[in-house]
């Protein structure tokens, strides 16, 4: 298998969790937060898993820039999610 195959199906893999796991849970974690809720254990621990996981996909980010508009997006989402809780924290 060459590089650039493995590179696909790693990437695919990763958008297939992230379309049917990471997304959803994601927006339903905003959609909480935005009515004002604030973050559970589950919230944190689930975003903490995020950013942790998000540190091995820059190295395949670097090497297929075509993907970076999706993981910026995905990067404000997480961003909109903690500065709206944060918020919400301070407003408890």
């Amino acid at each position: 298998m060459t590089q650039s195959e493995e590179d696909t199906g790693v990437i695919l893999a990763l958008m297939q969790r992230f379309n049917e796991q990471r997304l959803p849970e994601m927006l339903a974690i905003k959609a909480r937060v935005d009515q004002g809720e604030c973050l559970t254990e589950h919230d944190i621990s689930f975003l903490e898993k995020i950013a942790a996981d998000s540190q091995h996909v820059v190295p395949l980010l670097d090497k297929h820039p075509e993907l970076q508009p999706i993981a910026s997006r995905a990067v404000s989402l997480y961003r909109e999610i903690t500065d709206k809780a944060l918020e919400n924290e301070k407003s408890a």
